[in-house]
């Protein structure tokens, strides 16, 4: 009965050219791992049938992934059943990715005879990590420079079009290639595993990292930012040689297991096959586009008129929120699993909805996910947000405005309220995190749509109406809720400004 249900999937792998790498894979399954032993959720659950399921459920039955990507290199033996496959890298050395058109027949027709982009990134695995990839690159970029992370071999690569590495994205190319032609990328990665965990006494355990490949087509501009398609796999990168030696390593371990010990483990796969994964967040590297919040068309900085707002200022954007909701079906909510960094979670909660999943108290979540993850899980499906350091509440001055100060200024009225004389006057939260001035420059910047560089200076109106520069000290001493009126003055240098808060 299992091999009845093994031949259309040998078929489908038939026609995405994976025949050999398919046989190989199958061939072992009953004398490794003892097919009698396995329930039939067992047997599909392994890697090789998974071809068929992404990690990303579709959101309706008609929905295909448009590409399959696939890594020319063996995955780990030592990797339990349920668990995401493991695959050995060496350093610089240059291993083939696939890129299949994986689409069937009437499906994307709008790409059919255009390029798509695929961007390729090394980036780390571990959350630790991810919380300050920055500074580890940086770091990495310090001790080696002149190097990079990623590189594409351009020479063994077929059916790529304008490859491309940005000097300061050492992790990052990318390039184009046409979905009906044969294409296969070479890629080298620089970085050993180990380079990024802490010194201490020897015999460090190396990393994990992780390849990721997103697809874009392109919009009507000609500007290659509509999504497709992503994917990854997790890496671990070793000095030359050092990956065969630790794929030998982890064999004969495997051979030295009892036969009931071998049922939890995969065995090892000829290659590894990318599962689909969430869009990588940023989206500031695609070429021809703005940064977010910046609009580069903005030339001026005009925040001299109007009744409280720039004359450019648009609706400010709201809060990232990914709040999980009782109506988020089972699909849904394996989505929101992936983009909340809880990939690993995903079979365990392949039914449940969202209803599911908020029902489960924090005694629940920890039990099923371990103390770490479960506490990080909870705090997510109760939507914890942490609160700034410190809020303040900005709000353009006008001509009105300043009109009402000088006729009333022997009143001693005062217009931070937002209310005089019937006038509506609006103001904005800007919420601090790093209590620094650079930060407050491009949150002010960020709110009005202006380049934070037209902006010169930031000062804060003193007693007898002095101009005192802000700094990071003063910052930390603002009162929480503060309100502020901004005014502006012309840069005397260039066409920046100087930004005042009354």
């Amino acid at each position: 009965m299992a091999w009845a249900l093994k031949l259309p999937l040998a078929d489908e792998v038939i026609e995405s050219g994976l025949v050999q790498d398919f046989d190989a894979s199958l061939s072992g399954i009953g004398q490794e791992l003892g097919a009698g032993a396995y329930s039939m959720s067992d047997v599909l659950a392994l890697p090789i049938f998974k071809q068929e399921e992404s990690s990303l459920p579709p959101d309706n039955e008609n929905k295909i992934l448009p590409f399959q990507y696939v890594l020319c290199a063996a995955t780990s033996p030592a990797v339990k059943l349920h668990d995401e496959t493991l695959t050995y890298l060496n350093q610089g050395q240059s291993y083939e990715i696939r890129m299949l058109d994986n689409r069937k027949l009437g499906e994307l027709p709008e790409i059919n005879g255009k390029l798509v982009k695929s961007i390729f990134r090394v980036v780390f695995h571990d959350r630790r990590l991810q919380y300050t990839e920055h500074q580890q690159l940086e770091g990495w970029r310090w001790n080696r420079p002149g190097d990079r992370i990623l590189d594409i071999d351009i020479p063994m690569s077929v059916g790529i079009i304008d490859p491309r590495a940005n000097p300061t994205q050492l992790n990052t190319v990318e390039f184009l290639w046409d979905p009906a032609k044969r294409t296969s990328v070479f890629i080298q990665v620089h970085c050993i595993s180990t380079e990024f965990t802490m010194r201490k006494h020897g015999g460090e355990k190396g990393v994990p990292f992780r390849v990721q490949i997103d697809t874009f087509k392109e919009n009507e501009n000609g500007e290659y930012t509509e999504h497709l398609h992503s994917a990854s796999c997790q890496i671990k990168v070793f000095k030359p040689k050092g990956a065969d030696r630790k794929q030998k390593t982890d064999r004969e371990k495997m051979e030295k297991r009892t036969p009931h010990e071998k049922e939890k483990y995969q065995p090892s796969y000829e290659t590894t096959i990318l599962t689909e994964c969430s869009p990588w967040p940023e989206i500031t590297y695609v070429n021809n586009s703005p940064s977010p919040g910046f609009n580069s068309s903005h030339s001026s900085f005009s925040l001299g008129e109007g009744n409280g707002s720039p004359n450019h200022q648009p609706e400010p954007p709201p809060p990232v929120t990914d709040n999980l909701l009782p109506t988020t079906t089972p699909q849904e909510a394996q989505q929101w699993l992936h983009r909340n960094r809880f990939s690993t979670f995903t079979r365990l909660f392949t039914n449940f909805s969202g209803a599911d999943l908020l029902k489960l108290t924090r005694d629940d979540v920890i039990q099923i996910c371990g103390p770490a993850d479960g506490i990080r899980l909870f705090n997510a499906l109760k939507g914890r947000m942490v609160r700034p350091r410190l809020t303040i509440y900005v709000c353009q001055e006008s001509l009105q405005v300043r009109e009402q100060q000088q006729q009333q200024q022997q009143q001693q009225q005062k217009h931070e309220d937002g209310d005089s004389n019937g006038t509506f006057f609006v103001y904005h939260a800007i919420y601090l995190e790093e209590l620094t001035a650079v930060e407050l420059t491009e949150k002010i910047a960020q709110l009005f749509s202006i380049s934070p560089c037209q902006i010169s200076q930031i000062y804060k109106q003193g007693p007898t109406g002095i101009h005192v520069l802000i700094s990071d000290e003063m910052i930390q001493n603002f009162q929480e809720e503060a309100c502020f009126i901004l005014d502006t003055m012309k840069a005397e240098t260039n066409d920046s400004y100087h930004i005042i808060l009354k």
